[in-house]
Formats: structure tokens, sequence, C-alpha cells
């Protein structure tokens, strides 16, 4: 690249130059696809000098998620899975900041700032990671490091300096036009550090910074999302899975699938825990089932009918649990098994999705709550199949208040959850207090609740009632 010129061959792209027009961003896709004879005319076509850069200029290769958004933005945040790509991207575009159209051309930024938790990480990952900055470098436009600066110095004069999350006063100083972040939601001190950096962050016309993270559910980083001037973009693990081993793939989707801890390391999804939270990530975690027990004593579905049934209908809860009740109360334990719960459903529809889960979990009984649908809950079920075993059930009291005994019996460690339930651990997490702070109404906790009390705290007043009996005879 050392020798190129400015000239423009058949891609649109400077031959000197490591951008890309806007109709050839993320151009890979369109080569991969292309027949055999395109994909020759299209290299063919490309000037020596072009063809050598061809490797090295990303917005070629990059996935939609690792290209900064259009836009007069402040903050550009990278929400992603493990192995999503978050790196590279935040790599590529201090790239696309510091190096100008040559080797010694200046590029947008100067003075740049790389952030991370300690130093060890942003040497190791940021630095010299095998998607870090110098990996990403070619030859001709490659920093040099300078371990006793703690910095990189590019060929035009651009340096970045790096810093440690753990040590927010060492931004305290320093001035900058352009900022990398690693790691924002896992950060100890993250507000201090922050801060700090946004008041460092006050060169240029235009400073900018790009925040590569997992999401955690942090104040730091909700605030920030919230902020006007910034963007995001976001990817799950899976949209990377071409650069990644399909052993490591096969593995975490096994244990971590379709579980609230899985939405966060693998979709890149924030996942937040209402304050005051009646059940945490961390309860519902520590609770965590690879496998239910052989047999059960028994098993219920529990379904939380919706009032209508169009599209814009809430969803009806169908949750399936099953109960091993040998010994005293004190003893018993249940494990939910199943979320299958349907949105826009008619009762036909609803009614044969809760029979199907009782098919396919041998469950003894089928719990429906009739408060809004009275005995029309009932014949709907019965005419689907007049023989099912079926209880009617009444809230007396509120949700919260129904609510509060199934939670302490997760307290107590009595309730455990398969893998597969992120639906519905979302809106036990936004279950307080309060009331329910999710968005529309939670049928499935109505219906988890539902059927923790038909197998567990039904039954124990039952059981304590009779003992009481029996000691007063």
């Amino acid at each position: 690249m050392e020798n190129s010129t400015e000239k423009t061959d058949q891609t649109g792209v400077e031959t000197g130059s490591t951008s890309m027009p806007p109709a050839l961003k993320s151009g890979a896709d369109w080569l991969a696809c292309a027949s055999p004879q395109m994909q020759a005319e299209f290299l063919e076509g490309l000037r020596d000098e072009a063809l050598l850069a061809l490797p090295w200029l990303f917005e070629f290769w990059a996935l939609p998620h690792q290209l900064p958004p259009e836009g007069d933005w402040r903050s550009w945040v990278i929400l992603g899975g493990r192995g999503a790509g978050k790196t590279r991207a935040g790599a590529e575009w201090v790239r696309m900041r510091v190096e100008g159209a040559k080797p010694d051309d200046p590029g947008r930024a100067r003075r740049v700032a790389l952030v991370g938790e300690t130093l060890d990480q942003v040497r190791e990952v940021m630095v010299f990671g095998d998607s870090g900055i110098l990996a990403c470098s070619p030859p001709d436009r490659r920093p040099t490091w300078e371990a006793t600066r703690k910095r990189l110095v590019w060929p035009n004069g651009a340096v970045a300096q790096v810093f440690s999350a753990h040590e927010p006063e060492s931004l305290r100083g320093p001035q900058f036009d352009a900022a990398w972040v690693d790691e924002l939601a896992k950060w100890k001190r993250a507000e201090e550090a922050w801060d700090m950096l946004q008041f460092a962050l006050r060169l240029g016309e235009h400073p900018q910074q790009v925040v590569t993270t997992t999401p955690r559910n942090v104040g730091v980083l909700k605030a920030l999302l919230a902020n006007p001037t910034t963007v995001t973009t976001h990817a799950p693990t899976e949209a990377n899975r071409a650069n990644l081993a399909a052993s490591f793939l096969e593995e975490v989707r096994a244990r971590y699938g379709g579980t609230r801890l899985g939405r966060q390391e693998l979709e890149g999804i924030l996942i937040e825990d209402s304050e005051g939270a009646l059940w945490t990530s961390a309860r519902l975690e520590a609770g965590r089932l690879d496998a239910p027990p052989e047999s059960f004593s028994r098993v219920v579905v529990a379904v939380d009918p919706p009032v209508t049934g169009h599209a814009g209908s809430d969803e009806c809860g169908i949750v399936v649990v099953g109960a091993v009740t040998v010994g005293p109360p004190s003893a018993w334990r249940a494990v939910v098994l199943e979320d299958a719960s349907v949105a826009a459903a008619t009762p036909t529809r609803w009614a044969e999705a809760a029979l199907d889960a009782m098919a396919r979990h041998g469950a003894d009984r089928l719990v429906a709550e009739v408060n809004q649908g009275g005995d029309l809950v009932a014949e709907v079920i019965r005419q689907i199949d007049p023989l099912a075993p079926f209880r009617a059930v009444r809230a007396s009291r509120g949700k919260v208040a129904r609510a509060e005994p199934v939670a302490a019996l997760y307290e107590q460690g009595r309730v455990a959850h398969l893998r597969g339930l992120a639906e519905l651990e979302e809106q036990m997490c936004r279950m307080t207090a309060r009331g329910y702070e999710g968005k529309g109404s939670p049928d499935r906790v109505d219906a988890l609740v539902w059927a923790i009390h038909e197998l567990l705290i039904a039954p124990a007043r039952h059981d304590g009632h009779r003992a009481r009996l029996r000691a007063l005879g």
C-alpha cells in the first residue's frame, strides 16, 4: 500500500485510501453470493494496489453491526453477545479515525484514549489481541507500541494512550478527540472512569467514542443508552458464527440457550431486574437444572387466559410445573418444565396449546384462572377434551399478594427452572412489591403462580390443617 496512488478503480475505491464507498460496504456478502464468473471479473478488474489493499478494507468485509451508523452522534455503543465481533469493530473504528489516505497523511483523529477494565486487558485485547489494533493494521500503517509510555504511535503521528478504569484519576489531565471503551458494563469503577473520560474527550470539532460491551444491568450503561447523542448497533453471538468454532457454539447453546444469562451473554440483550423485584436473575440462575428429576409426584399445567383473542390481546400464560411431594411439606420441591405461552390466540387456540402441553408432560391436571372468562374457560376446554382433568381457580387477592409466597419458595431453594424459560424469567424479574413494572400484563408469571399454588402451597396448607386436627384429637 506504500506506493499506491489515489486513483480510483472499478470498485470506486481510492487505492491509497482505507475507506469504502457506501455501495460496497459489506461487499463481501455480495461477493460470496456472486457466481464464480462475477467473482473472477471483480477481482481481475482491481488494480494491483487495490487488490493488495482489499484484505485491509474492513468496510468491505464487516458485518452490518460492525459499521458505525450515519449521523451526528457522540457515542456509538456496540452491544453484542460473546464473540459477536465487537472488539474487531472497535479496533477498526480506531483505524478509520486515525489513518489518512496515505500512511503519512493525517486522519480525523490525532489523540485517542483506549480504556478497558485493567491495563492488562487493554494491552492483551485491544492492542495485541487477535482482533486488536495491531492485528487489524496493514504493515505500512501499523502503529508502534511504546511499552514504557503505554501508548501506540502511528506513522502519521497519531497517538493512542491506554488507561485502566480502575484508575479514573489517570484520565484527569489528558485530552482526546476520539476514544474506544471496551466492556464498560463490567467496570467496577464505571461511573467515575466514564465521567473522567467525558471531561477529557474535548479536542477537535466533533470528538467521538465507541463503546464495545456485552450488556449488563448497570446504571452507567443504561444512562449512556438513554442519551440522545448515543447510537447503537447490536448483534448476537450467532451473527459471527463464520469466525467461531462450531464446538463453542454448540456448547454455549446447550448450556445457556433459553436462559436470561444466555439472552445477555449470547444474544447481547440488556436484561434488567426491577428494583425490589420478587425474583432476581442471580436467584434464578442459582436454581438452574440441566435435567428434571426422573419422576414427579404430580405435574400440572396452569393457564392465565386473556380476556380477548386478537392481535392486540395480552398473551395467554401457559406454564408446566412438576413437583416431588414426598415427606413433610418443607421437603417438597418443584421444577418449572416449560413455558408454553401463546400470543394473539383465540380461546380454541390457547386451549389446544394447554392440552398439548398436558400431553407432552403427562400432566395430571389443568388449572386455569376464571376471573375474566368465568364458565367460558371450562366450556372451551371441555369442547376440545371433555375428559380433561380441569380445575378452575379464582383470584381473591392481587397479583403481588399471590406471588409473594411463591417467591419465598424460590428464596428457600425449593423451586428450580429448566432452560428455555427466558421470557417467563424476564417477567418474573419485573414483578416487584409495588406491582408489575414491565410492559403489558405478567400473564406468564400469573400462570406460574397458579401452578406453584396448586402443587406446593395449597396442599401444604391442607396437610398442616390435618396435622392440627390430629393434634387436637
